[in-house]
């Protein structure tokens, strides 16, 4: 099992990627088209061609949507209208989960039904052609099970989580993105916690752009034991909360085993019906290297109240 500060973590991973040339070079490195290096060099600009994006369609009760067709969607980037070059439904691509768990001291009571429901989660889920990486973190960030498919493996990994004291959130939530961000496919992280950091490098803006550099959709599951008490802090919550919004997840409040399960069936739910929307983008803007994105519905029965969540945007360059 890794177990490892970020710092060591990143140093790690770098020094491997030099010396390596069968393990993928870490993402600041690499580029999908020529590149040239900025005049601070502290970003490589890359010129991005086809656009992905994952599209979640939901009613009025909260229920995935999967009869729509291409005429269905419209894309905007920055405002402008763009032409959908693929379009796929419940698509067959395969899927790549991080699973970040809190194992922090706010959390330890409830640890072991987490557990258990992430392990349900996993056997329902992972295909063949699917993998499942395991983190959990608390002061640290700790590699449980690199990504597989093998279940056993999984479940050996799930039994030797370990507990510690402090919150390091955003630290898993970029490791678990900068993991996801080699992955073919479609990329998940799903994440654990009562909400709080206290000791993470990464700060919040930090996380969310290795989110989004990694295509990376994130699903919060928030445990709250005790909804009423008057010392939880609301803005780690209110931040997980964002984070899912803006990479086109979804958040979930659990403070039952029901609600958990609950939590992670919608979650499966919502993978098995997912619209694969690319494109390439027909213009381009020099002031930003970050491109807002907006999938409109068209053509849907008025009173349906049916719901589009996709990723907000992506980013042109890389980010050290």
């Amino acid at each position: 099992m890794k177990h490892l500060p970020l710092v060591a973590l990143l140093a790690a991973s770098v020094c491997h990627a030099q010396t390596s040339s069968s393990v993928p070079k870490p993402p600041w490195a690499r580029s999908s088209a020529p590149a040239s290096s900025a005049d601070n060099g502290s970003d490589i600009k890359v010129d991005v061609k086809l656009v992905n994006i994952f599209v979640t369609v939901t009613d009025e009760h909260g229920s995935p949507v999967g009869n729509l067709n291409k005429d269905n969607f419209q894309i905007f980037e920055d405002g402008h209208p763009q032409k959908i070059s693929v379009f796929g439904k419940e698509s067959e691509l395969p899927l790549s989960i991080v699973l970040d768990i809190d194992t922090s001291l706010s959390t330890r009571k409830d640890l072991p039904l987490e557990l258990a429901s992430a392990r349900r989660f996993a056997h329902a889920i992972i295909r063949p052609v699917d993998a499942l990486s395991l983190y959990d973190f608390s002061e640290v960030v700790s590699q449980d099970v690199p990504f597989t498919a093998d279940l056993k493996t999984i479940d050996h990994g799930i039994d030797r989580v370990h507990t510690g004291a402090a919150t390091a959130l955003y630290d898993a939530v970029f490791l678990g993105a900068q993991a996801l961000e080699t992955r073919q496919g479609r990329k998940v992280l799903v994440v654990i916690t009562d909400g709080g950091d206290t000791v993470s490098q990464v700060n919040y803006h930090g996380a969310l752009r290795a989110a989004q550099q990694a295509e990376a959709i994130v699903y919060s599951i928030i445990d709250v034991p005790i909804e009423a008490s008057a010392g939880r802090d609301t803005g780690g919550e209110h931040a997980l909360i964002q984070l899912s919004e803006d990479t086109g997840g979804k958040y979930y409040y659990a403070s039952s085993i029901t609600q958990l399960d609950q939590a992670f069936r919608a979650i499966s739910d919502e993978l098995r019906t997912q619209y694969l929307l690319a494109y390439y983008p027909s213009q381009r803007l020099a002031d930003s290297d970050f491109r807002r994105l907006e999938v409109k519905l068209t053509g849907v029965p008025e009173a349906s109240d049916y719901k589009a969540r996709h990723r907000t945007g992506y980013y042109t360059s890389k980010s050290h």
